[in-house]
C-alpha cells in the first residue's frame, strides 16, 4: 500500500469513528472556531488539572478533514500540559508549510495531514481544531511561560 493511500484510509478512519467528540459538562475555557471557507464549526472546551494537564473535549462538524484532525487532535493531546500541545499546534503548522517533515512523535496520525499541504484552501480545515485548542487553553490561563491567570473567571458548570 502507498504511503498516500494509508494517509488517506487515516484520514477516513478518524472521520467515521472520531475519538474523543462530545462536550465536557465543567471546563475552564470554552471557544468556538468556524472556517468560513468551507463551514467547518468546532467547539471546544478544556480543563486544567492541578498538576498542569490540560483535558480537552470537542463538538465538531464539517468536511472529513476538520473532522479527522479534530479526532487526531484529541488523541495527540488530550490529557497533557500547554508545552506538549503547543509543540504539536507548532510542528502541525510547519508541516502543513512544508517547512519540517512530519514527526510521528508529535504528531502521531496528524502526519496523515501531510498531504493537506498540497491543497491550501483545505489547511484551515486540518488546523481548526488545533487553534482552537490552543485559544481555549490561553483562556483557560496558559501561555508561552505557563503562568495561570488568576483573573480569568472559571466557566464550569
Amino acid at each position: 500500500m502507498k504511503l498516500e493511500n494509508m494517509y488517506q484510509e487515516i484520514i477516513l478512519d478518524h472521520y467515521k469513528h472520531p475519538h474523543g467528540k462530545g462536550l465536557a459538562d465543567n471546563f475552564d475555557a470554552e471557544v468556538h472556531h468556524v472556517n468560513p471557507t468551507c463551514g467547518d464549526e468546532i467547539t471546544v472546551r478544556v480543563t486544567r488539572s492541578e498538576d498542569g494537564k490540560l483535558s480537552v473535549s470537542y463538538d465538531s462538524m464539517g468536511c472529513s478533514i476538520s473532522q479527522a484532525s479534530a479526532s487526531i487532535m484529541y488523541d495527540q493531546i488530550n490529557d497533557h500540559d500547554f508545552e506538549f500541545g503547543e509543540a504539536a499546534v507548532d510542528h502541525l503548522i510547519a508541516m502543513l508549510q512544508r517547512s519540517v517533515d512530519a514527526d510521528e512523535d508529535i504528531l502521531g496520525d496528524g502526519i496523515a495531514l501531510a498531504g493537506v499541504a498540497q491543497y491550501p484552501a483545505r489547511v484551515k480545515c486540518a488546523l481548526l481544531a488545533w487553534m482552537a485548542w490552543k485559544d481555549a487553553a490561553i483562556q483557560a490561563g496558559f501561555s508561552n511561560s505557563t503562568s495561570v491567570n488568576d483573573s480569568n473567571e472559571s466557566n464550569k458548570e
